[in-house]
Order: structure tokens, then sequence, then C-alpha cells
């Protein structure tokens, strides 16, 4: 009997693919049989050899996300390397950290550019595509911030309630057409972003303090929150925000 979380003959763009929870999240779905096209800034040579150890195949998606020009060609060269497409991850995204009364312009664009303009252009390519093949999953990443408000990084917790709102939205007006619209809210995880979180001593302290979990999450703790969502066993979930967070908004 087929497993409901087999991702077999699956075809899986992820973005921000190249370390972090993006590498997590594509390992995953490769282990759970899906093939792998690897979006990156840089080219994400790492995480696609990972991905052919599994015994899948990788494909490296070179793309800039701070604008909308490359979204088409990403998925077109998602499609054209590996012959279709039936998973979208939008996991690419950005932080920057001050004061919101001395927050520029250019660190708010910047964010809201990458974290919710380009995820919703990538959304509206990948379900032209999936929309003319019978349908998709599409998983988004949104935040803690989804849901809380945080302290200096004004453009990132917009981007993300944003995320949360525009996931909904999607659900609502896609599910008819086959396609699922999802996202994950990952708690504190030891990453490139919260590098800074970390190195603070205070600001560690008082995060670990409230995680029930006693640690930081690691990008693979993603895994097996994606596989749900991209596979067969979350058909009938729509619009939903699934925190991975060790019990933080629990607390």
């Amino acid at each position: 009997m087929t497993s409901p979380f087999d991702l077999s003959g699956k075809i899986a763009i992820v973005t921000g693919a190249n370390t972090g929870i993006g590498q997590g999240i594509a390992l995953a779905l490769a282990a759970a049989g899906a093939d792998i096209a690897a979006v990156g800034r840089t080219p994400a040579q790492e995480t696609v050899e990972k991905v052919r150890a599994l015994g899948r195949r990788g494909e490296i998606v070179s793309a800039d996300l701070s604008t909308i020009e490359p979204v088409g060609r990403v998925v077109d060269e998602a499609v054209d390397k590996l012959g279709g497409l039936d998973i979208l991850v939008n996991n690419a995204g950005i932080i920057r950290r001050a004061d919101s009364l001395d927050f520029t312009e250019a660190d708010w664009d910047a964010v809201v550019d990458t974290n919710l303009k380009s995820v919703f252009f990538l959304c509206q390519a990948a379900a032209k595509h999936m929309v003319a093949n019978g349908g998709g999953k599409i998983i988004n990443i949104a935040s803690m911030l989804t849901f809380q408000g945080g302290i200096r990084v004004p453009s990132y917790t917009a981007s993300k309630s944003g995320i949360g709102g525009l996931t909904k939205l999607l659900a609502n007006e896609w599910a008819a057409k086959g396609i699922n619209v999802n996202a994950i809210a990952p708690g504190y995880i030891a990453t490139n972003n919260t590098a800074a979180l970390q190195a603070d001593e205070n600001r560690n302290r008082s995060i670990m303090e409230r995680i029930p979990a006693g640690r930081w999450g690691d990008p693979a703790d993603m895994g097996g929150a994606a596989v749900f969502l991209a596979s067969a066993a979350s058909d009938y979930v729509q619009g939903h925000i699934l925190a991975v967070d060790g019990g933080w908004l629990a607390r």
C-alpha cells in the first residue's frame, strides 16, 4: 500500500535552497521521493549534490528573487530541466534589523520585495502551470512574526504577516483548482538569518527560556512538516499555517 507521504515522481521547486531551512526542506522532500530544482542567488551546489546522493534528480536554478524579474524563468527552467512542477516551496527571504525610529526605506523595500512581492508572483507563475496540469502544492514559509510583532524588524514582521494573509487568500481562490496553499511557520531556527540573535548572549538566553523544547530548532526539523504539506496526506488541508516552533507559541 502506497504511503500518503510518498513523493515519488513529484517535482519540487525550493527557493533559498543553498543553506538553512531551504536546504533542510529540499533534502526532506528528496528523501520522500521528489526531484528538486534548487533555487538560490548563488548556485546551490551542495544541496543538489546531497539530493543526488539520495538517488533523486537535483538541478540548480540560479535566481536573485530581490525582484520579480526572474520569476517566470525560475518556473520555466525547472519545468524544462525536470519535466514538470508539482510542489513549490517559497523559502527565500531576507531580514534587516534596526529600531523602527531609524528604519530606512531601502531596508523596508528590500525585505518586502523579496519576502512578499516575489513570493506572490512566484506563486502565480507556479499556479498557472499547476492549473493546466491538474493541481499541485504550494508551501510558503511564514514565521513566529506572522503571529507576533517582534522588535527591530518592522519590514520582516510586515512581510511575514503578509505571507499569512496571502496563504489564506490563495487557498480560497485555488483550492477548487486542485492547488493546496499552506505555510510553515518556523520557530527560532539556527541559521545564518538568526546568527546575530544566537551571538547576543542576553537575547539568546531570553529566547531559550521561552522555548519549551529547550533548544533552537535545526533546519532538518522543518522536513516532516514540508513532506506532509507537499504530499497526498494533506489533500484536505488548505490555508493553514503550521507552526514548527518547539512549543514557542504555546508558552
